[in-house]
């Protein structure tokens, strides 16, 4: 906030509904014709205690003076973004200066009000923020801004609620039974759920999957291709890593929080095992809503966040995580929305927005490393490092994977160059050495070429390659691995769909237009998983088709990898049950594994047919991924699902397929919609369905 001996800051104007409308004014002159505007708010919550710290407004103050309020508040100036503002006013005002986890969204509130006489119109906008330590913070630990602040107290939650229930005039008023009445029920049920409860729901969850152990034969396998084993699933291991920073940025503290306290309480073993099988506090079976809190979530000490009080360890507080899983993961800044990343994309040179939005990059503030990097001076002395110096502009960057990931790549890279040298098979041993250099060079190209022409009994799959994580744009793909043993005769059973591609692109029900006339044959390879790791979360694949690079999708076509040990324990543990259930009894007959093998076949293969580089009316060449962006992933997997169905029905009436599937294929996808349905509205697979 200004405190009188700085310029007057300019804020974003906002339409009624929160929108950017590209103008910005005077702070003054926001307030006084009353435009919408963004704001923050940051509580500082002391659990031991179960306390909130309130702030006691500065007599100077055009709003509110000398009443007690939100623990720190301020605007968001022009340009700023929310966290930004938040770690700044906490500073600012209270002398702290925490790390972006600390820092909790829970929800945005609308404040509609009008003070001073019709002077002051208040139409803001405010992300409310909570920070949650274990105990409150000692009062003399803060440095308080005179022009801003008098006073600190902490008070009881409850006894807070309670007094601007009554309206009590020492404080700044909120209607706790409207929007803002959420931070207490959040608070509420956050600290008053009982554990038997809690405990029960995570054991129906948890029921909801289908444990089950894969015994495979290793038989066929050279004695250096079984050497090279080991190192590709220590490799592939570190695919885990990645993945769960590229979930969202203070995942990886959690889940080694939850695994070291595993033992603590049945409760606690609950948390870990249904968390490991997601790979993050938000479950893919409930539309991604959080099973966790950040009461669950790591402790972290942070020693100089303020003031040297003698006596005092430090600031202890949670590793926060939002209710709301992030759209962006943590592929971009957390407060970015589509409209920033639109605006700052377009302000890039034609080579960097292509960089932008390329699947091997993360998006980052550059104040960010400024803020964290200044932590461990911001308290020295008195506590007077300024704003200037530690609040920079917050400059947006694109790094790429191999920087981002650095000590994990080096890693993974060593141990696949490893694993290239004892390997016998040709074509894994260039597959993996090409994979070990495209991790620390970013560039994918030559080994996912050489992935697409393995040709080796066991079979590797390992880097970034889906992008359903990136719920923003759908850009930014995540690491995963598979690895397994090729079965060759199931192999040598399905070659026809992928000989038969062209003929299928060539009868697609749609304009010649769209149709390309050099679709490559998709190699189709069955394996017998043995392990995976990375972006494996909640319902395991069947079957995956890679490359997702348009550049090769293009050249070269796609190739696709089976997963029938997977395949066959789907249909076992979740296809025949809810056949058993939703299917007409006279139906029931048609649900085979072979309709069920069959079709999850043709919805692979259909990925690599139909348009994936198009011509925009401007005459632009684009891909169709770039331009349905957040909503490619899940159209992708209803065409493919459709199309899929379709590519059955004409092999069938060409004579290639036996005419035993026309009833069945059909009878077994609508068993597949009821499972695919599971993965939740928010997964893409389901989405077709909602």
């Amino acid at each position: 906030m200004a405190d009188g001996t700085e310029e007057e800051e300019y804020l974003d104007v906002l339409t009624a509904n929160g929108e950017r409308t590209g103008q910005s004014l005077l702070r003054s002159l926001i307030h006084k014709d009353g435009h919408y505007h963004r704001a923050v708010h940051v509580w500082i919550f002391a659990e031991s205690t179960q306390e909130l710290l309130l702030q006691k407004r500065a007599d100077c103050k055009d709003s509110w003076p000398g009443l007690w309020d939100i623990s720190s508040a301020g605007h968001i100036s022009a340009g700023d973004s929310s966290l930004l503002s938040a770690r700044r006013e906490l500073h600012e005002e209270l002398g702290l200066a925490l790390p972006e986890d600390a820092f909790e969204l829970l929800f945005v509130f609308l404040q509609e009000c009008v003070i001073n006489d019709g002077n002051y119109i208040n139409n803001e906008f405010n992300d409310v923020y909570i920070v949650t330590t274990l105990a409150p913070i000692p009062l003399e630990a803060f440095t308080l801004q005179e022009a801003e602040v008098s006073a600190v107290k902490y008070i009881p939650w409850m006894e807070y609620k309670s007094l601007l229930a009554k309206e009590n005039q020492d404080y700044v008023p909120y209607d706790i039974t409207g929007q803002y009445g959420q931070l207490f029920n959040i608070i509420e049920m956050r600290y008053k759920e009982n554990k038997e409860v809690r405990s029960f729901d995570l054991q129906k969850k948890l029921a909801r999957y289908a444990p089950v152990t894969f015994d495979v034969e290793e038989t066929g396998l050279s004695q250096g291709d079984m050497e090279a084993l080991v190192s590709v699933i220590r490799a592939a291991r570190i695919m885990d890593d990645i993945f769960y920073e590229q979930v969202w940025h203070s995942n990886p503290v959690l889940r080694a929080w939850l695994k070291a306290h595993s033992d603590d309480s049945y409760l606690d073993r609950l948390k870990w095992e249904y968390y490991h099988i997601n790979g993050s506090p938000w479950s893919s079976l409930d539309e991604n809503k959080a099973f966790l809190t950040t009461a669950d979530s790591a402790v972290k000490l942070l020693k100089e966040a303020t003031k040297v009080v003698p006596g005092w360890k430090g600031l202890e507080y949670k590793a926060a995580f939002p209710i709301v899983q992030p759209p962006g993961a943590n592929f971009y800044p957390s407060d970015m929305d589509k409209k920033e990343f639109e605006s700052w994309k377009r302000s890039l040179p034609e080579d960097q927005q292509q960089a932008a939005v390329g699947f091997f990059s993360v998006i980052r503030r550059a104040l960010k490393s400024i803020l964290d990097t200044s932590l461990s001076v911001v308290s020295s002395a008195d506590n007077q490092i300024g704003k200037t110096e530690l609040f920079k502009p917050d400059d947006l960057s694109i790094v790429p994977f191999s920087e981002e990931y650095r000590p994990f790549l080096t890693t993974a890279s060593e141990l696949l160059l490893e694993a290239g040298d004892l390997a016998d098979t040709p074509s894994l041993k260039k597959l993996l050495k090409s994979k070990a250099g495209s991790f620390l060079s970013n560039d994918y190209y030559d080994s996912d070429i050489a992935w697409m022409g393995l040709e080796s009994k066991l079979d590797v799959t390992i880097g970034p390659y889906e992008t359903y994580e990136d719920m923003l744009f759908g850009y930014k793909a995540t690491f995963e691995a598979y690895v397994g043993i090729r079965d060759d005769v199931a192999t040598s059973q399905v070659k026809l769909f992928g000989d038969h591609l062209q003929v299928l692109e060539d009868n697609l029900p749609l304009d010649d237009t769209y149709k390309s006339k050099d679709v490559s044959a998709a190699p189709i390879r069955v394996i017998q998983l043995i392990y995976n790791a990375g972006d494996v979360k909640g319902p395991q694949t069947v079957a995956f088709n890679l490359p997702n690079d348009e550049r090769i999708v293009k050249e070269r076509g796609t190739s696709m990898v089976m997963l029938k040990n997977v395949s066959e324990a789907k249909f076992k543990h979740i296809l025949q049950p809810i056949s058993e259930i939703c299917i007409r009894e006279d139906q029931k007959q048609y649900v085979d594994f072979e309709s069920f093998f069959t079709h999850t076949i043709c919805h692979e293969c259909c990925h690599g047919i139909g348009p994936h580089t198009i011509t925009l009316p401007s005459g632009q060449q684009s891909t169709v991924r770039l331009e349905l962006q957040e909503l490619h992933s899940a159209l992708e997997e209803a065409k493919a699902d459709i199309v899929g169905l379709w590519a059955l029905k004409f092999l069938v009436n060409q004579g290639l397929l036996p005419k035993s599937l026309s009833m069945s294929m059909y009878v077994s996808f609508l068993a597949g919609c009821f499972r695919s349905v599971r993965f939740g509205l928010e997964e893409a697979h389901g989405q077709l369905f909602s």
